[in-house]
């Protein structure tokens, strides 16, 4: 079994989480998606440096 794809459309990371995995997904300047896939395990994390730019709390 690959340790990263997607499985019925839902992604899945079993690799050990790392923190600049944890960064890149939940805090990320440069990607525009609020769900990400998840830095362990099956499904999304959300990106909060989207949401607060979409509150218009960061610029």
């Amino acid at each position: 079994m690959a340790k990263t794809g997607k499985f019925l459309g839902m992604p899945y990371d079993w690799r050990k989480p790392t923190v600049a995995r944890l960064k890149s997904r939940w805090w990320n300047a440069d990607d525009r998606r609020v769900f990400t896939p998840k830095t362990f395990g099956a499904g999304w994390d959300v990106n909060l440096y989207e949401v607060a730019r979409r509150l218009h709390l960061r610029r």
